[in-house]
């Protein structure tokens, strides 16, 4: 079976795609009573808070119904953001040349948390760049990474 973020995707994708959003991104984020499941969703034009008040609606209704959940939670609803989490190689793409802060799960050439730039992303393969030394990492092996934001 599928785990828990994976099945909470499957179940929310075609809500937000039936309002003609991208689905971006799904979190569940445990921490006792105060567990957040947190839904990004992109469009082309950009994200309104009322974008993400549709969207909220859409899916707090649909995980009424589908309860996948067996604690409380808060839904929260937004854009990735300039500082976008990446769920998968796919979104990475269009980033190539950018710089990505890293959080590995195990450290690699004793590097767990650090800010790279992103060389290639090749099937599920990241080449990042650091301190001048090239790293090759898995997907799996990243516990997470999003895009540093640049300001010129």
């Amino acid at each position: 079976m599928a785990n828990l973020q994976e099945r909470l995707t499957d179940i929310i994708r075609p809500a937000v795609e039936a309002l003609e959003y991208e689905l971006w991104g799904v979190e569940f984020v445990r921490a006792g009573k105060f567990s957040t499941l947190r839904v990004y969703i992109d469009h082309p034009e950009g994200i309104s808070v009322d974008d993400c008040a549709d969207v909220s609606y859409q899916v707090s209704s649909l995980l009424d119904v589908e309860d996948p959940i067996n604690a409380e939670y808060n839904l929260e609803v937004s854009s990735p953001g300039m500082e976008r989490p990446f769920f998968n190689t796919e979104q990475m793409v269009p980033y190539i040349n950018e710089t990505v802060a890293v959080n590995l799960v195990a450290a690699q050439k004793n590097k767990r948390k650090f800010q790279a730039l992103l060389e290639a992303v090749e099937d599920d393969t990241l080449t990042l760049t650091v301190d001048d030394d090239t790293l090759q990492v898995k997907m799996r092996d990243i516990k997470s990474i999003h895009l540093v934001p640049r300001f010129d």
